[in-house]
């Protein structure tokens, strides 16, 4: 579906047309029937249920005065299941910070995943996030993130899954980072309702973060999750992501 969040983390060329479309009627976000399109930032293997539309509002922030470095990061999500292996969605990131006219973000995106055996635990998924700027937009550029990723969840009661991919960044202007790098993830039930989740963006750019925290499922349709975020260079990256969301 962090921008940090920017992430969001969140697609593939050939349906592109779907995301567009997708995009277009948005404007006139760890348990199955909450499956997200990120673990915290990083891509997961999961799909929004066919037929369903997933809801989800986010927040990022580096709680301290804005004089201070201080901001907030307002994500509003959204995806949907066009298939029982492909989904689209579209992301939006509204900023509150010292420095006023902040950019606006939309980030349509599309994920396939191309591989499940349910059997064995393996599932692997690629996609595509577009992140075009609409308002404010100076200092900004246009550029897609294209990804790939494979996941391994162990059998057993609270058996936990990992999740393994790299990532490129097309289009993304000079002087702003690596443009690709890792993605690596870890889940681990706690409790039937309850997962501690990890994730990790590698690079010194606005992906590079590492991320840890838990998530709640109190009901099949509802997800809330607290995290903190650790840029992967300076402290003033470093912040805390929340969210709650809900499947229709």
């Amino acid at each position: 579906m962090s921008y940090q969040p920017n992430v969001s983390l969140r697609y593939l060329q050939s349906v592109g047309a779907a995301v567009l479309g997708l995009a277009a009627l948005c404007l006139s976000l760890a348990v199955p029937a909450c499956a997200q399109s990120v673990v915290v930032n990083a891509p997961s293997t999961d799909i929004t249920e066919a037929k369903h539309l997933y809801l989800e509002m986010d927040l990022y922030t580096h709680p301290i005065s804005h004089q201070l470095g201080g901001f907030q990061v307002y994500i509003p999500r959204m995806t949907y299941g066009l298939t029982k292996n492909i989904e689209v969605g579209l992301n939006v990131t509204v900023t509150n910070a010292l420095e006023p006219k902040q950019p606006v973000e939309v980030q349509p995106n599309v994920k396939w995943r191309f591989y499940n055996n349910e059997k064995n635990g393996v599932a692997a998924s690629g996609g595509l996030v577009y992140y075009a700027t609409v308002a404010h937009r100076a200092g900004s550029d246009n550029f897609g993130l294209i990804y790939s990723n494979v996941s391994k969840k162990f059998k057993s009661d609270f058996g936990p899954r990992l999740t393994a991919g790299g990532y490129g960044l097309v289009g993304r202007a000079d002087g702003n980072g690596p443009k690709g790098g890792v993605t690596l993830s870890y889940e681990q039930p706690l409790h039937p309702k309850v997962t501690w989740i990890n994730d990790w963006f590698s690079g010194k750019n606005r992906f590079g973060y590492a991320s840890t925290g838990l998530a709640y499922a109190p009901n099949p349709h509802t997800s809330v999750a607290v995290t903190y975020s650790f840029g992967n260079y300076g402290r003033g990256n470093n912040g805390i992501f929340a969210w709650v969301g809900y499947t229709f």
